[in-house]
């Protein structure tokens, strides 16, 4: 990939988004990663509490409240990441970038660890990124400062529809913006054969799987 690290700071803009030292982590591990242009790298998850897009299909609806989850310190968060021999990881959601971003990405990034957002880029960008992998929902749709600044677009196949959506984004990204469709999960025996065929007529596209759910890891 050509595309430069993005480094985003908006601390200097107004915004409703406030520094905390503290973020909702609904989970936090260590496993592979299972989707996209970093599948089947090792990579340490932190999962944030928060969503106001709510995706019907979504496989972790336990991450949409932003109460009940432990409230952890950057110091913390950084602290379990370091336990790992991991040399990436990934903040995701939820919807992570409802918080603010730039205090825990700059620790990480101090202690050289890549740092990888996976967001459906409907809040505004806070944060020091090395990869930014958008999802666009059409039940809140993305914002484009967040679009021009992905290194991948990965739009999640549920119907038919979803490919003119598909097309609709990939017009919006980047160039070089590594383009992929993966099939939403309970779907996948039905959209899998429709996928395969639009990516051979369209081969831009590439295929992203969850190989994760196939290994059996979180």
């Amino acid at each position: 990939m050509t595309k430069k690290q993005t480094d985003i700071n908006f601390s200097s803009k107004k915004s409703s988004l406030k520094s905390t030292a503290l973020l909702p982590v609904m989970e936090h591990f260590y496993t592979i990663q299972g989707e996209g242009f970093h599948q089947g790298r090792a990579a340490y998850f932190i999962r944030l509490g928060g969503c106001d897009v709510g995706c019907p299909w979504c496989d972790v609806k336990e991450s949409w409240a932003f109460e009940g989850h432990p409230m952890l310190s950057v110091e913390q968060i950084v602290k379990e990441v370091k336990k790992t021999n991991t040399d990436v990881a990934v903040i995701t959601g939820g919807e992570p970038l409802l918080h603010h971003l730039v205090e825990l990405t700059t620790a990480l990034k101090n202690e050289k660890i890549a740092t990888h957002l996976e967001t459906s880029g409907s809040s505004p960008l806070s944060g020091h990124w090395d990869w930014i992998c958008i999802s666009p929902k059409k039940f809140k749709s993305p914002l484009d400062e967040v679009l021009k600044a992905a290194h991948e677009l990965k739009v999640v196949v549920f119907n038919k529809s979803d490919f003119d959506w598909a097309e609709k984004h990939a017009a919006l990204v980047s160039e070089d913006c590594k383009l992929y469709l993966q099939p939403e999960w309970s779907k996948a025996d039905k959209m899998m054969p429709m996928i395969v065929d639009y990516i051979k007529s369209h081969p831009k596209w590439e295929l992203s799987l969850q190989i994760h759910k196939f290994i059996n890891v979180p």
